[in-house]
């Protein structure tokens, strides 16, 4: 029998072209990619050798030592503030220039229509205004420091103009910055007084309540039930939901945690302080860490990029550190304007014209938009930067941060004080943001003080907007500067701030309706109190610590009302519940189940009642939730809980729904359940949102972290368990050995990806690395600025 073999396929010739053909594209890539990283990289800055720059008067020496950390040393004080700018925009020019230009309302002419909203928004507020006015009212010797710092930053712009070497981000959005100037470092200063808020909104979102809800249901989300009836306009004069649904509103989480302990309890014998700034987590960090010293000065902490001295930190004699006071510096008017003139607004029974502001925005590839602002006595009107907000009914702005102010004058006395006296009488031209600063020297002082210009009103409390038609609801000054909260060396030898209630209810003044939720506060007490013969250890431990008062509050009341006929996966998760030890670990499931049902009690509560664009205007949200959970479990239920079908409905059907998400991301085997799965930090860059550029900018990805928005290691998160808010700076020094500090700066020193310090913190971030910052005889890579 005759075999036949099946035929085989002829060889395609050009199957070999083929290979060769991917083998070429592969090392075309390949080498794009080489090319693409050498040119990435040509813009790093220098950072050895010797550099010549003009307006120097004397050599100026740079060391940056092993965290990329700069420790500035001139002959003068211009040379410094020459060389602090300069050394600045070598680490942090884009950050800069975009933060002057998103505080101006001038983002859209390098971005697009994207933010268009968001100039709108910053322009009608003005903080740019605002800087501008500020500038006058400083002194030669502030003018001068302003000038010079700009004159640094403006040295290295020229150098890039010349060499083309423009980090980065200049290329991928086409286009170089403008030349600096004072009034943009003024600018970013405002914009940080922004950031730290005044509770307008606030006030809009209560009168929403009330025009949108019955009486009841109103008041059982007040911070306190109002004494008199507030005033309430009809609802159809405002819309608070057009009118802010377009706001930006800063993070509701913004504060932080600082202490200072006395030698009496410490290992030391001397004053022991730490400060954890709570603010945004990106790259760069939102602060910039530098040494200054010259003759006259030697201080060494923090700034914020694009302007000059050291805001917090200390020098060779005192340290100090800041958290928000979070005081009432923001009211709201309800302005009647003439029907037949828009801009003339009624006061005291007569009309008066407003001031109309052209504020034309520029727009990338776009046109320029004819946008106006109309600023009445009281403020700029803010509720119409969206559209029409009512007929012929706004909402005006007054604002401390809008009056023309000093803080610069304050932290150049701040770096220069010696005692507690000198450095009280600095912080009388701290008006704003207002601001919980605590205190030690040398000498043991401990001291505390909330600083800034917080009115005082004629009539109503800032719970809701007021009338601006009459002169009943005016400001008639600011509490006394003697008269601010302030302690000094107390009995129990310790003072510790974390966004609390710091007054009691005998003080004379208001301050604020809105504090922190006091989780963080008590924390830090119980741990200061608990201990004696305190150490730097033991404070950078407490900074790191992970201790949830919130559910070691509420998880055995939950397990009480829920103490019945449950399902399979509900009695595994409140096992886990039960089990939990109320600490934040990033391995555990119980944090993971907590935190997010939590949450989902809000969403219960809300979410089908009130439009997600103006709950976000609820900025004590977190605060009453806790108190209408406090008073239904104390068989008190407001109409909020009662009509979500009672305290026990609203605990199991948010539960289950927490269940239900939490099966979703990670299956459904409780005990594989972690907090460190979802919860995970980023520091995301602002260019990342433009997809490839995330592999570029956020090469690092997440990081599983602990903590929480209500522990003392501040870790908040958005609906996807990005964390990005908390300590981005911390800070711990015994001024026992006052020339050595510990710091951590997430996730790094530089904006530029190629740079060895671009992400080299990120994970001593999480795990709670501290590096050592001296005064005297840094080491590290020198660079030589010679005139």
């Amino acid at each position: 029998m005759e075999t036949v073999l099946p035929k085989q396929k002829p060889k395609r010739k050009w199957s070999r072209r083929t290979l060769w053909g991917v083998a070429i594209l592969l090392l075309l890539a390949v080498a794009a990619l080489i090319a693409f990283n050498l040119y990435v990289t040509r813009s790093l800055p220098e950072t050895k050798g010797e550099v010549t720059l003009s307006g120097l008067s004397q050599s100026v020496e740079v060391i940056r030592d092993a965290h990329g950390v700069p420790h500035i040393r001139a002959k003068n004080e211009q040379d410094l503030y020459i060389a602090q700018g300069y050394i600045q925009a070598q680490d942090r020019l884009f950050q800069m220039d975009l933060s002057r230009r998103q505080a101006s309302g001038r983002l859209s002419e390098v971005v697009g229509e994207a933010t268009i909203e968001k100039d709108k928004y910053f322009r009608t507020l003005g903080l740019r205004r605002a800087a501008e006015a500020s500038y006058n009212q400083y002194s030669k010797e502030g003018k001068a420091v302003l000038q010079a710092f700009a004159d640094g930053v403006n040295l290295y712009i020229k150098q890039l103009q010349k060499s083309g070497k423009w980090p980065i981000e200049f290329t991928l959005l086409g286009y170089e910055p403008e030349l600096w100037s004072p009034v943009d470092s003024l600018t970013i200063a405002k914009y940080m007084a922004f950031d730290l808020g005044g509770h307008w909104e606030d006030q809009a979102f209560r009168q929403y309540l009330l025009q949108s809800f019955s009486k009841e249901q109103a008041y059982d989300l007040f911070p306190s039930y109002p004494e008199n009836a507030p005033y309430v306009i009809s609802k159809e004069e405002l819309d608070i939901e057009q009118s802010f649904a377009k706001a930006y509103i800063p993070n509701q989480f913004n504060g932080s945690n600082n202490w200072v302990v006395s030698g009496e309890k410490t290992e030391s014998g001397s004053a022991l302080l730490a400060d954890d700034p709570h603010l945004g987590l990106a790259t760069p960090s939102i602060w910039y860490q530098m040494h200054l010293q010259a003759p006259t000065i030697n201080v060494s902490g923090v700034i914020f990029a694009g302007i000059p001295g050291i805001i917090l930190g200390h020098n060779e004699h005192i340290a100090w550190g800041v958290t928000n006071t979070g005081p009432d510096v923001q009211d709201l008017y309800i302005e009647r304007r003439n029907p037949e003139n828009k801009s003339e607004f009624l006061y005291a029974g007569k009309w008066k014209k407003a001031k109309i502001i052209d504020e034309p925005i520029q727009v990338k590839d776009g046109k320029t938009i004819d946008y106006q602002v109309t600023v009445t006595r009281h403020g700029p009107v803010i509720s119409e930067f969206a559209g029409a907000s009512g007929k012929n009914t706004v909402l005006a702005l007054r604002w401390t941060a809008l009056d023309p102010s000093t803080e610069l004058e304050a932290v150049l006395n701040m770096n220069r004080a010696e005692n507690w006296d000198e450095f009280e009488r600095a912080l009388f031209k701290f008006e704003t943001p207002a601001q919980n600063f605590v205190f030690a020297a040398k000498d043991g002082t401990i001291a505390y003080k909330a600083n800034g210009k917080i009115p005082i009103r004629k009539k109503g409390d800032s719970l809701l907007p007021v009338p601006g038609w009459t002169k009943e609801y005016e400001w008639e000054g600011y509490i006394p500067f003697e008269e601010l909260p302030k302690t000094i060396n107390p009995k129990e030898g310790f003072i510790s701030t974390a966004n609390n209630k710091v007054i009691g209810d005998d003080y004379s003044y208001h301050i604020s309706h809105n504090w922190a939720q006091p989780f963080r506060q008590m924390r830090i007490q119980e741990y200061l109190r608990a201990n004696k013969k305190l150490t730097v250890e033991d404070m950078q431990r407490l900074q790191m610590d992970e201790m949830n008062l919130q559910a070691k509050e509420f998880v055995p009341q939950f397990l009480h009302v829920l103490n019945g006929s449950v399902g399979v996966q509900e009695e595994k998760a409140l096992d886990a519940l039960q089990k939990w030890n109320y600490i934040d670990n990033k391995g555990a499931a119980a944090p993971l189940i907590f935190n997010l049902w939590m949450q989902e009690i809000g969403n219960v509560l809300f979410a089908e009642k009130i439009p997600e664009e103006t709950l976000k205007l609820f900025g004590g949200r977190k605060q009453a939730e806790d108190q209408l959970l406090r008073r239904a479990l104390n068989g008190e239920p407001g109409p909020w809980i009662e009509e979500a079908g009672g305290l026990e409905r609203v605990l199991m059907n948010s539960l289950q729904t927490t269940l239900k998400e939490i099966e979703k991301m990670q299956g459904d085997n409780v005990a594989k359940w972690s907090w460190g799965d979802y919860h995970q930090v980023r520091f995301n860059h602002p260019l990342s949102s433009v997809s490839p550029l995330q592999y570029l900018f956020n090469s690092d990805g997440s990081i599983p972290v602990g903590g929480s928005s209500v522990t003392v290691k501040a870790a908040s998160y958005l609906n996807d368990g990005t964390v990005n808010h908390g300590g981005s700076w911390r800070f711990v020094i015994d001024l026992k050995n006052i020339s050595e500090s510990y710091h951590t700066v997430g996730p790094g020193q530089s904006g530029h990806v190629k740079s060895k310090w671009y992400h080299d913190q990120a994970d001593d971030w999480v795990e709670g690395k501290y590096h050592k910052t001296v005064l005297h005889n840094p080491e590290g890579e020198k660079l030589v600025l010679k005139p």
